[in-house]
């Protein structure tokens, strides 16, 4: 251990986070979260015993860095965005595939039930993750249980010991229907999610309104689920507050620089176009906040007055998104295309102030593809290869499109059983 890097390992904190092992080129090589840093990464460099791979890791690691965070839970969810993020290759190498798992919800089913697995299906099922450490997200769920009591085996209509609990909704003994129980569930899914604000919002709105019609028991249920996330908040899942700093994030630094920014950007949003052969054209809107996905912000767009020309394909597109204010603006869009794509959009964001760039991939969607990156009225810029800026752009590029490309087979599904 250098010196530098041990007076740095003695201001470790003691609350939660992520910490980013580096080594002496600055690249960041392993991504971790803890429920206490100072314990945590201090483990690296104890002289206990390690198996050869953790050992060969340490050897490596010549600076540390960290995030911190307001609960374990947010360390979770911080250490998947940033593993997506920078594919840092001591996670590949080190991590057990058992260790990423997907919470799925069996929406699809009359009675559905939630398990996990470490999968996902093409089997109309939900899926929410993945998530990179199993048992923190399983003890998210079992408190949640207590607000939105769920089955988590298939339902087999005998009353067992979690009825009496409390753990289940109650089908099975008349306490309530399969249509209210998914009603419950499709709560339970925004706030794993991160639609959390707005589902308390809803809540409380909900409980004063049956209450003013006399509807009592669903204006109690509201206030009993209202009351338990409040409770739930306080204690140790999903904080609110934005925990991933902006001042904390290197590559926001950088696009400030980079573009002439008053400040970094806070909300980025990135857009793709998909189709096939001009049929079943949409449109995805992907939106990082403070450098991570915030995924219940996502929206998708059915294309309407084109096809096969994705130029105003993206017109469109982003002509329907800035009518909506209530969304807030983007601090920055990034468009998966070159100059050609960017310049049909400038005078669309121009008036509003929202500052456009481009990925440049000349049809080249491998994961391997290097960031070239599209600014207005200058020449492009191939930027260096694993650095934080093109890290970030290609991650927002890769989700614009993946989501574009979900929600495109979904259209195409639907049509061929037409």
């Amino acid at each position: 251990m250098n010196e530098a890097l041990k007076q740095k390992l003695a201001k470790l904190p003691v609350e939660p986070g992520v910490y980013f092992h580096k080594n002496r080129a600055g690249e960041i090589i392993y991504v971790g979260k803890a429920a206490v840093l100072k314990n945590r990464v201090r483990q690296y460099f104890q002289k206990s015993h390690k198996d050869i791979k953790t050992e060969a890791l340490v050897r490596e690691i010549y600076d540390t860095d960290w995030i911190m965070v307001d609960t374990e839970m947010d360390a979770l969810f911080l250490e998947s965005e940033m593993i997506k993020r920078y594919m840092p290759k001591w996670n590949i190498l080190l991590r057990d595939d058992k260790t990423v798992s997907y919470v799925r919800i069996s929406m699809n089913e009359e009675v559905p039930y939630i398990s996990f697995t470490r999968t996902p299906m093409d089997d109309k099922a939900t899926y929410v993750g993945p998530f990179y450490g199993k048992s923190a997200v399983e003890k998210a769920l079992r408190i949640l249980r207590r607000v939105f009591p769920y089955y988590d085996k298939p339902y087999s209509g005998k009353k067992t010991l979690n009825t009496d609990l409390g753990l289940t909704p109650g089908i099975e003994v008349g306490k309530t229907t399969p249509r209210d129980y998914k009603r419950n569930l499709r709560k339970l899914i925004r706030y794993l999610e991160g639609d959390r604000e707005k589902l308390l919002r809803e809540l409380e709105k909900t409980m004063y309104d049956e209450a003013s019609r006399g509807n009592y028991e669903l204006a109690a249920e509201a206030r009993n689920q209202l009351f338990g996330l409040r409770e739930l908040k306080k204690k140790i899942v999903f904080s609110d507050k934005e925990f991933l700093a902006i001042s904390s994030d290197q590559a926001l630094r950088q696009l400030q620089e980079l573009l002439g920014l008053e400040k970094p950007p806070r909300r980025i949003e990135g857009y793709d176009i998909s189709h096939q052969s001009g049929t079943d054209t949409v449109g995805s809107m992907v939106v990082f906040i403070n450098g991570a996905s915030a995924r219940s912000e996502y929206r998708k767009f059915k294309v309407r007055t084109s096809t096969n020309d994705d130029l105003k394909s993206m017109q469109e597109v982003i002509t329907r998104r800035l009518k909506h204010e209530e969304w807030g603006f983007p601090d920055l869009i990034i468009l998966d295309g070159g100059m050609t794509q960017v310049n049909a959009i400038l005078s669309l964001v121009e008036p509003f102030g929202i500052p456009i760039i481009g990925r440049d991939k000349s049809g080249d969607h491998s994961k391997s593809a290097g960031v070239r990156l599209v600014i207005p009225n200058k020449d492009s810029l191939l930027l260096p290869t694993g650095s934080h800026i093109a890290r970030l752009i290609a991650r927002v590029d890769e989700e614009s499109h993946r989501f574009a490309i979900t929600y495109h087979s979904l259209l195409k599904r639907k049509n061929m059983l037409k």
